[in-house]
């Protein structure tokens, strides 16, 4: 499994023994990259220009469309569609830091728009283009974008509507439209291919990107061209990846992972990249890992028990047998999902962890260890993670020894780390303590030095004095054949505090009902004891999700206010 190869700096995989990783360096990896005249870095050119130089020919993108359709762009290509863009926002008078935005799904279109706005020293942010006007609107006024790159369909329904409430949004250009003010390819043709990539400093603005909101109102986090460092980085050390590798990253763009590991950091590793525009459909996806031999997938774990509920024998029939490493982000990865992995593809899948404000992988099951299932890993080289409690005074206390449960904080200092909330910067301040980064994550680690998940601070259950992390629950219940998806929340209680409830979405097969529900109290009872278990199960067809694939506990909440649990 584990491969030392030379890729455009050096071997990458991480030695074995994590003691070995100290002698790793952000210098080294700040060497590995071309950089341009004068100290500058911009990501686009170590994305793009400097394997155009040096493999042009070669296949870089491989574009899917839903209707079965398959184009490949080449280094050359890609150099010089994104030249083009960067250009165009020139000859419209966009000036180097402005903002522009992308309203659209996985296609060459978001490619050329988000390294081409990246090669004319502006800011990238993506948006969903699911996304309602107002979501729309007020992400583009924070932002003050100048340029929106969309859909005539979107612009149609969901902007022009509000056009007025956008005073700083000059620009749309629309990918679908065939001529007229805002056709985007006829644009494109009229300009130069070969224009200069503008010599951004380290530190500069390169990418803007909004959380996803599920916890409070969305925050507009800024990364620098710098953050490439750390992310070429962990994309060699968790992915192995290196020029010519087949990666496929199945995150919409509108989430961070979908931008960083599914643009850039990919490219800039010199991966030849799949990208689908379709959206999921169980066949489909397993039909593109075998078409495409597949060696890299970085998936979700929505995604991969979506599968597990389409059967493993439906996995089982296809040919995948060049994927050599898949790897899941987005939540926490239940153990069952991970030993599926193994049973359904002959490969387990790696869970990884981050956060938009790290702007890179940050503790992750990297290949080079053996993976203890439902672990998050441990931190990667010269990323020192910690486990802390707050304190009423402002303080922070580490805790330490084995089994320590309490806030996951991370030293301050890495090159992918956010500079800063847009237009707010008390909020920004607020992150840190003593030098730590706080994440607003709770985690146990153990006796070895691997981290696990326990819950958002905000979603952990105190009931009769336990302190119940949801993600513990949720992963028991996913262990039952009857559980396709699980939520678990608390609910108010007189006596209790709160009571653990669960909202679960039957497995195809398992009818909800009277029956299902006792077998299921049952088994979270033998998994995890009275205290831990859930007193209800709430029978749903779906529970609501993020666009990027996050259960949404919040909703969950709120709907016990109004419904009664124990209702199938």
């Amino acid at each position: 499994m584990t491969r030392l190869r030379k890729s455009v700096g050096g071997s990458h995989v991480l030695p074995r023994d994590p003691d070995a990783w100290g002698a790793f360096t952000w210098s080294a990896a700040r060497a590995d990259l071309d950089g341009l005249a004068g100290g500058a870095l911009n990501m686009a050119h170590e994305a793009v220009d400097r394997h155009a130089a040096r493999r042009g020919g070669e296949t870089a993108l491989r574009v899917l469309d839903p209707q079965g359709g398959r184009r490949l762009l080449t280094w050359h290509d890609l150099a010089a569609r994104t030249g083009r863009f960067a250009d165009l926002l020139r000859a419209l008078g966009v000036r180097r830091g402005d903002v522009v935005v992308a309203a659209l799904g996985r296609g060459e279109a978001l490619y050329t728009t988000a390294l081409g706005t990246l090669k004319a020293g502006c800011v990238f942010s993506a948006l969903f283009p699911a996304f309602g006007p107002e979501p729309l609107r007020a992400r583009l006024a924070a932002g003050r974008a100048r340029v929106l790159v969309t859909t005539k369909a979107v612009y149609e329904r969901k902007i022009a509507p509000q056009r007025a409430a956008l005073p700083d949004l000059e620009h749309i250009l629309l990918t679908d439209a065939a001529e007229g003010a805002g056709a985007l390819e006829p644009a494109l043709a009229a300009m130069s291919p070969a224009a200069d990539t503008a010599p951004t400093r380290p530190g500069d603005a390169a990418l803007l990107q909004f959380t996803s909101g599920t916890t409070g109102t969305p925050k507009g986090a800024v990364l620098a061209h710098e953050a490439l460092v750390a992310q070429l980085a962990t994309a060699r050390w968790v992915f192995d990846l290196a020029p010519g590798d087949v990666y496929w990253c199945t995150a919409d763009p509108g989430w961070i992972t979908g931008l960083v590991y599914g643009v850039v950091a990919p490219l800039a590793a010199g991966a030849t990249v799949v990208v689908d525009g379709g959206d999921f459909e169980a066949g489909r996806w397993l039909s593109i890992l075998e078409r495409e031999r597949v060696q890299v997938w970085y998936t979700a774990p929505t995604a991969i028990r979506l599968l597990r509920r389409a059967g493993t024998e439906l996995a089982r029939g296809v040919d995948t047998s060049a994927l050599r490493l898949a790897a899941s982000v987005g939540e926490p990865l239940d153990p069952a999902s991970v030993r599926w992995g193994q049973e359904a593809f002959g490969r387990p899948f790696h869970d990884t962890w981050w956060q938009t404000e790290t702007g890179a992988i940050m503790i992750a099951n990297t290949p080079a260890r053996d993976i203890k299932p439902g672990s998050m890993g441990r931190p990667l080289p010269n990323i020192t993670a910690a486990v802390a409690r707050r304190e009423d005074d402002g303080g922070l206390t580490l805790l330490e020894g084995a089994e320590a449960t309490g806030e996951l904080v991370l030293k301050a200092g890495w090159p992918s780390m956010f500079r800063g909330y847009l237009d707010q910067p008390h909020r920004y301040a607020a992150s840190f303590r003593d030098g730590w980064y706080l994440t607003g994550d709770l985690v146990r680690r153990d006796g070895d030095g691997d981290f696990w998940f326990v819950g958002r601070a905000d979603d952990v259950i105190k009931s009769s004095g336990h302190m119940v992390g949801p993600t513990e629950v949720e992963a028991a219940l996913l262990e039952h054949p009857g559980v396709a998806e699980a939520g678990v929340v608390g609910r108010p209680d007189a006596v209790a505090g709160e009571v653990v409830v669960a909202f679960v979405a039957p497995a195809p097969g398992h009818a909800p009902g009277e029956a299902l529900r006792r077998e299921l109290l049952a088994h979270a009872r033998r998994r995890l004891g009275p205290a831990l278990a859930p007193r209800a199960i709430v029978f749903r067809d779906q529970l609501p999700k993020t666009d990027s694939g996050k259960i949404m506990r919040r909703v969950l909440r709120d709907r016990l206010l109004k419904e009664t649990p124990g209702d199938g």
